[in-house]
């Protein structure tokens, strides 16, 4: 793991969160809000972007040393509500992130779960927990926009990586 492979792996992070977001965004409210099924990790869109941007806010709070007690996301009515604090989010995260030193991805950091358990683990393997979580969601993500409008766009890492170097 490198500081580089990081930096690559968040650009990517938000690069498909965006992109989703941005489908999403266009079928308007009362489809994203519109209840798919228990048998998804939330039931809306909307709740489920609530929950990307509040897991990336509790991961970060955590790597600065705050352990926050409630998980955000749920206070989200709308989805563009979600869009400008996840935009200051991003900017706050991509700034945590530029400024990793290969040292920092070894260093411990000590964080409480919202139940208050004490855990311990180096920061690196962290940092690809946050990123490897968001693709699971945004797997669902993509399956709950198919039942409600059709198949969105890849936000799979080559299509990234293309769209990056023009190549697509």
């Amino acid at each position: 793991m490198s500081v580089e492979l990081i930096r690559g792996l968040y650009d990517y992070h938000r690069w498909a969160n965006r992109r989703l977001f941005d489908v999403a965004a266009a079928l308007g409210e009362e489809v994203t809000s519109r209840d798919v099924g228990k048998q998804f990790s939330f039931p809306t869109v909307t709740r489920m972007f609530g929950h990307l941007y509040g897991a990336d806010r509790v991961w970060l709070s955590r790597w600065k040393g705050v352990s926050p007690t409630t998980l955000p996301g749920a206070e989200f009515a709308t989805l563009a509500s979600v869009r400008v604090p996840w935009d200051a989010l991003e900017s706050e995260q991509r700034a945590f992130v530029e400024a990793l030193t290969p040292a920092d991805l070894d260093r411990p950091v000590e964080y409480k779960n919202t139940e208050g358990k004490v855990f311990r683990l180096a920061l690196g393997p962290l940092l690809q927990h946050v990123a490897n979580h968001a693709t699971h969601h945004r797997s669902e993500i993509a399956t709950m926009l198919t039942m409600l409008a059709g198949s969105p766009p890849d936000t799979g890492i080559n299509s990234y990586l293309l769209a990056k170097t023009r190549q697509a």
